[in-house]
């Protein structure tokens, strides 16, 4: 049995074969600018794949996937997948019975199943790429809330500025360094970090913002969960040393709170951006079980 598995982020839309109990043939397009060319995007994708016996498709989404609906709700880098049976849309374009779940919620999924919270009851996870996304995970099931917003700490504000997607971000933070020093163009999040690596201080006081912003989130959702491990994800959780800086950063908040009682773990999720993938698999696997 095969299935094919779509990560729809604001950025690229990723792609993988599910077969064999592994993922194979990962491969990625650009985020289409209309929800028409994302259906011939998916679809030309499955025709590459038409002899593989699909069973299905999975999808990991940004925003409030309402999986039972097969709405997405809320707000995200792809607008035009809001607010309309998006699941039946797939289904009736693809001719496959199609399951979607929220992109940090499939990340979740893949790490409770096999990876950093795979011996743990309650975790958190903050997934970062174009926005952030988060996930509960109590007794080892999504806690989602009555309007699906459980987990949803990208909405959170810190300050009257800006939430906290905006603050960490890495490509939010990358677009207002270059606007601010009116660079001839747009550094991405990489970029950034390379540059505070390469010891300018401008770009080395942009990451540090970012990281305290990420910290200080993190230490104020384990008040309210208290949860065995706090994980990262998205591509900037393969940053070396990150889960050790930002434990570092959330202890010194406990320091300063007289938290220090309270057990932080950080870690950085096993499969980063392959995860998306690999819980929506999990996530259609299950829908199909129930």
């Amino acid at each position: 049995m095969s299935i094919l598995a779509f990560d729809i982020g604001g950025t690229s839309v990723k792609y993988g074969l599910f077969k064999d109990n592994k993922l194979q043939k990962v491969s990625s397009f650009l985020t289409p600018d209309s929800w028409e060319e994302m259906k011939e995007s998916c679809l030309a994708v499955k025709d590459k794949y038409k002899n593989e016996n699909l069973k299905g498709v999975a999808i990991s989404s940004p925003g409030s996937v309402d999986v039972d609906a097969g709405v997405i709700h809320g707000i995200s880098a792809v607008p035009y997948i809001h607010h309309f049976p998006i699941l039946k849309a797939f289904e009736e374009c693809l001719g496959l019975p199609v399951s979607i779940e929220n992109d940090a919620n499939c990340a979740a999924l893949a790490e409770v199943a096999f990876g950093v919270a795979k011996d743990c009851q309650n975790a958190l996870f903050f997934i970062i790429g174009s926005g952030l996304g988060g996930a509960i995970v109590i007794d080892r099931k999504l806690h989602k809330g009555r309007n699906l917003f459980g987990g949803e700490f990208g909405y959170m504000l810190l300050d009257d500025s800006s939430t906290l997607s905006e603050r960490v971000s890495p490509v939010h933070v990358a677009k207002r360094f270059s606007k601010v020093r009116s660079l001839g163009t747009e550094l991405s999040g990489k970029e950034l970090f390379d540059l505070a690596d390469q010891g300018n201080s401008e770009a080395q006081q942009a990451v540090e913002g970012l990281l305290d912003s990420l910290a200080l989130a993190i230490f104020n959702t384990c008040l309210v969960v208290n949860p065995d491990v706090v994980a990262i994800g998205g591509g900037i959780s393969q940053r070396r040393n990150l889960a050790t800086d930002i434990q570092q950063r959330v202890e010194q908040y406990k320091q300063r709170t007289e938290a220090t009682d309270m057990d932080v773990e950080i870690a950085a999720c096993h499969y980063f951006n392959d995860a998306n993938l690999l819980g929506a698999v999990a996530h259609f696997l299950n829908s199909r079980a129930e």
